[in-house]
């Protein structure tokens, strides 16, 4: 049995690393150069910030679910806060 979610993020990984063998011309296994905690440090933050954004939205989309029940307007108020 294969796990289509682990197939999806296998694929992307292997797309994200041709991206960067191409931007930088090298892997990441010969890479010796690079402030690898610097870099995972910054990503970190980065996902933080990701993370609360998705957090507010999902916050509001609740609210949004509880406040409409005709399904057209919902969607209509949605629609505007991803846009």
């Amino acid at each position: 049995m294969k796990d289509k979610i682990v197939q999806q993020v296998t694929e992307k990984y292997l797309q994200r690393s041709n991206v960067g063998i191409a931007k930088y011309g090298t892997t990441l296994e010969t890479n010796s150069k690079d402030n690898y905690l610097l870099h995972l440090q910054e990503e970190l933050m980065d996902a933080t910030l990701y993370i609360q954004k998705l957090m507010d939205m999902n916050r509001e989309i609740t609210k949004l679910v509880k406040d409409h029940t005709d399904d057209a307007d919902l969607g209509k108020l949605i629609r505007k806060l991803v846009s």
